[in-house]
């Protein structure tokens, strides 16, 4: 009996030994394949970031069938976002309730969290109406907040009285921002619903400006796009008056210079991605921001 318990104790030894090399040799092929992937990403980044590459640009999407591994990288306008710095500071509190509110908020949520929002980067410590400053932070236990100082990133917001609201009723609502645009929004670059929301418009009335850039053929990023050198034109076409309503005129802008470049390197099924945002990217291009991340 002893020999046989003994035999057993040994087998499951030998079982826990041989998990624990599987387990080992799992995670060091995932960190070989994890570099090579960031590697993919990053020939996608140097490629996206050379100012001869245009945006449509094949050479953008790299794959090799056989051993699984390349890359695709875009390019986009950071333009084509609200740079939320760029409203807080010009105070376009209108801009913001009516997007909070299409969202999902009352009215007095969005009044709490734009005013929150204009506290944060603001020098002094004087409330707004509904608003939230050293002395609400501190109440809950957070202390040296508000930064008071416009947001160096996106997160920042995140730690904003009444944040946690327009979550909860827009996960994506940082697809909507940047702090890194020229400050309006670009209308060559915007979607429908983005302009729709500055202009105080339908989306389908909106949806006129971003077919009238991509010209006859419909595709964005060809050689017969008619991009607008001016907002005046485009808010001409969405029945605007830019002198009736220059509240309107000055949320837009066009041909922003600030670029991002996001790339995703491929390699025996595991993704990295690697995002930047440049300025000037055709001239002399600042690295503005870095990110990189593990994709499922």
């Amino acid at each position: 009996m002893a020999v046989l318990w003994l035999i057993a104790i040994l087998a499951m030894a030998c079982m826990t030994t041989l998990r624990v090399i599987s387990f080992d040799m799992e995670i060091a092929t995932a960190k070989v394949h994890g570099s090579r992937a960031r590697q993919m990403a990053e020939m996608g980044i140097a490629i996206g970031s050379n100012p001869a590459v245009k945006r449509s640009d094949p050479i953008l999407r790299q794959l090799n069938a056989e051993t699984g591994e390349g890359f695709e990288a875009k390019v986009v306008s950071e333009g084509g976002r609200f740079n939320i710095n760029s409203i807080l500071m010009q105070g376009d509190k209108e801009l913001l309730t009516s997007m909070f509110v299409n969202w999902g908020l009352d009215v007095a949520d969005a009044q709490g969290v734009i005013d929150s929002l204009i506290d944060w980067i603001d020098t002094d410590d004087d409330e707004q109406m509904k608003g939230a400053e050293k002395k609400f932070y501190e109440g809950i236990g957070r202390i040296n907040q508000p930064f008071n100082h416009p947001f160096y990133d996106l997160s920042e917001m995140s730690l904003v009285r009444g944040m946690e609201l327009v979550e909860a009723v827009r996960p994506d609502w940082r697809n909507w921002f940047t702090i890194w645009s020229s400050g309006g929004l670009d209308l060559n670059e915007a979607t429908p619903e983005l302009i729709a929301a500055a202009a105080e418009v339908p989306a389908e009335q909106a949806e006129i400006i971003p077919e009238t850039v991509a010209g006859m053929d419909g595709i964005k990023d060809t050689t017969d796009d008619v991009p607008f050198q001016n907002p005046s034109a485009a808010l001409d076409l969405l029945g605007i008056d830019p002198q009736g309503r220059p509240d309107l005129s000055r949320r837009f802008t066009t041909n922003d210079s600030t670029t991002r470049v996001e790339s995703i390197g491929y390699a025996e099924g595991v993704k990295r991605k690697i995002s930047i945002i440049i300025r000037n990217r055709t001239g002399k291009p600042a690295l503005l921001e870095r990110t990189e991340e593990i994709i499922p």
